[in-house]
């Protein structure tokens, strides 16, 4: 069954039970039909859900249409970055999820591994920076303690939407709005600008906001990115960027290189010493880290794991975060 294939199941099936009121045949529900659907809503991909479980991606969408017509309510649908969960499909999923859990456990006991052993495919996504210097440490070690539990780290600075799928657990510049996202602050962060002596001595060191809108600045292009927090604008008003990217590394390879004055965070500049710490003309650029999860996914042993070590990792290294 190819992916148009599915869709198109999908809609036939929605349509043929628009009722509120059914009656659904519990004898027909498969609990390994409820593991193929955690795994599309984790990773958001027939393929890529279809490499978890060990299986090709048309036993996905078979298995998943399977259990549509048995429940007879569409579970998932097209999205732009993939499948994503309709609301009913968020609904049994979250209820699904202590299936997989206790799949997880049977198989610990069959091997006489530890209770506490974690195992299977857990995704994060986190910003690149945040995600490189904090979130791959904090999962390394999870990793090492659980070797059989697969770790995908996807790095993106990106506004985190409500109906995404593709991630058991997500760090998130400020926090998302809406209740299909269960969410707490990680941490706050702060931001400076940083310039390299080279530029400093050709271009001069500037004074006030006034005097900054006359160098070249490095940040985010903020067309693309969409995050409300990194507006530009409401750091440092009537400053715009001429140099921009959507990676952190890119900012501060390209302020490294002369090519501006770079507004980086903390955490990401002070791990380079050549680079000079402007002053602040007054504004504190602070921001936060949130974590989110969906709520299918919160109450997964490996998630409340990788939380607590997230922000045990935080706690450590406070003072890079806010110097």
């Amino acid at each position: 069954m190819d992916h148009a294939s599915f869709h198109n199941a999908s809609t036939e099936i929605e349509s043929r039970h628009s009722m509120s009121n059914r009656n659904i045949d519990t004898s027909r529900l498969r609990a390994d039909d409820l593991r193929h659907l955690l795994a599309l809503a984790r990773t958001g991909r027939l393929v890529a859900a279809a490499s978890a479980l060990g299986v090709d991606h048309t036993t996905v969408a078979r298995r998943i249409s399977a259990l549509e017509k048995a429940i007879g309510v569409r579970l998932v649908e097209r999205g732009a970055d993939g499948w994503e969960l309709t609301d009913i499909g968020r609904s049994v999923a979250e209820n699904a999820s202590p299936i997989e859990e206790a799949i997880e456990n049977v198989a610990n006991a069959a091997t006489g591994s530890s209770s506490a052993s974690l195992r299977g495919t857990v995704r994060v996504t986190a910003p690149d920076g945040f995600g490189a210097l904090f979130v791959a440490p904090a999962l390394t070690r999870i990793q090492r303690a659980n070797p059989q539990l697969n770790v995908e780290l996807i790095t993106a600075t990106r506004e985190l939407a409500l109906h995404q799928s593709g991630f058991d657990l997500a760090v998130a510049v400020g926090s998302p709005a809406g209740s299909r996202l269960v969410t707490e602050k990680l941490t706050d962060y702060s931001l400076s600008l940083y310039a390299a002596a080279g530029y400093l001595a050709e271009h001069g060191v500037p004074e006030t906001i006034e005097n900054l809108r006359n160098h070249v600045l490095i940040f985010y292009t903020g067309s693309m990115l969409r995050v409300g927090d990194l507006d530009l604008e409401r750091h440092l008003p009537g400053v715009t960027a001429q140099f921009s990217s959507t990676n952190i590394f890119a900012h501060l390879e390209a302020t490294r290189a002369g090519g501006g004055i770079g507004v980086l965070p903390d955490f990401v500049a002070r791990r380079c010493p050549e680079l000079t710490r402007l002053g602040s003309f007054g504004v504190d650029m602070r921001l936060s880290f949130y974590l989110a999860a969906r709520r299918e996914s919160v109450s997964r042993q490996v998630v409340q794991v990788i939380s607590r070590s997230l922000k045990d990792e935080v706690e450590e290294r406070r003072a890079e975060l806010l110097p």
